[in-house]
């Protein structure tokens, strides 16, 4: 126990240093089941999942920029030595170079979008119907407020339960890429709730990011299925009027896949036909991820700040690399 203490200890001492490329999901490196890959060698850590023949690497190395490659170039060894494929998912523009480098094939695989909190505000007529909606769901009675998790767990996994049977009999709970609560640091998570009638209607956690946009990650969302619309607006909306009253800069939505695809991929060895299939799964991807409707929420927000983020594939771009994603994601 001692051990797994200390080396997700580091991890988070990682992505707490290391913040070259500013990833707002860096977080989740530290979620349950990732494995981590470190060299004596090389400062820093890598993150990442074993699905088949791939390692499904989350974000880039989490090191100093002048050891970043031979990090990367140590993991590739590794990999090899097992006989398997590297595929890298959520790596920002500003990790790169080093993939660029050593070969790998890089492309755009959707967006990160993030609110700057310094001057935000819900006035005016572009958010009429985010006010209405929120307004409609504290007339309801809906009370909102910042809690521990101890004092909410067991109604939580109670409403994960529920809300993940609306969403089909074969429809799994979804990780990797997505937020957990819990664990050795849910200290540093927010949770915020949403109570009608004494019951849990729904709830957002918050994870902190790190880096130049440094603030919190609009993470993990449940709603009951018979809770009024505007519940998660409300949520949110209670939540950055506390981030602003402490001095947050920025509230980041997280990645959503398939979206804000630029035109022309600005990297080298990107491969077009890929680039092409990723706009295909925009339009008729709902199957495969509702990408669409989490961008609707996001939008609502009007996020000012949208980054591209990639993907990176030893050995060209494949259906099957993609395809591990979504198996480690647990979902297929």
């Amino acid at each position: 126990m001692t051990d797994v203490m200390e080396e997700t200890d580091s991890v988070l001492d990682a992505i707490q240093r290391y913040t070259v490329a500013d990833n707002p999901s860096a977080f989740l490196a530290l979620n349950s089941g990732n494995s981590y890959f470190t060299s004596e060698n090389s400062p820093g850590v890598i993150v990442y999942r074993t699905t088949g023949r791939y390692l499904v690497q989350f974000a880039g190395p989490f090191a100093p920029e002048e050891t970043r490659s031979r990090l990367l170039r140590e993991f590739t060894e590794f990999a090899r030595a097992q006989d398997r494929k590297i595929v890298a998912v959520q790596v920002q523009a500003g990790d790169t170079a080093p993939y660029v480098e050593q070969g790998f094939t890089i492309n755009q695989m959707g967006s990160s979008f993030a609110v700057g909190l310094d001057d935000f505000t819900l006035r005016g007529t572009a958010f009429m119907q985010l006010r209405n909606k929120i307004s409609r769901s504290l007339r309801s009675g809906l009370e909102i407020k910042e809690v521990p998790l101890d004092s909410w767990y067991e109604e939580m996994r109670a409403l994960d339960k529920l809300w993940l049977g609306t969403k089909g009999e074969e429809v799994k709970q979804l990780e990797f890429l997505i937020g957990q609560y819990g664990g050795r640091y849910q200290h540093l998570r927010r949770l915020f709730v949403g109570v009608l009638d004494g019951r849990l209607t729904g709830y957002i956690t918050y994870s902190p990011v790190y880096g130049q946009q440094a603030g919190w990650l609009h993470d993990l969302t449940r709603r009951h299925p018979d809770s009024p619309p505007g519940v998660m607006e409300a949520i949110n909306k209670a939540a950055i009027d506390t981030f602003k009253a402490e001095g947050v800069h920025w509230l980041h939505f997280g990645f959503t896949p398939f979206t804000a695809l630029e035109a022309r991929p600005p990297l080298p060895g990107h491969n077009r036909a890929f680039h092409w299939f990723m706009g295909h799964l925009w339009k008729h991807g709902e199957g495969v991820y509702p990408a669409q409707t989490q961008l609707a929420y996001k939008e609502k927000w009007a996020p000012d700040r949208i980054t591209p983020e990639y993907l990176a594939f030893q050995d060209g771009a494949s259906i099957p690399g993609l395809v591990h994603i979504f198996r480690a994601c647990n979902a297929v």
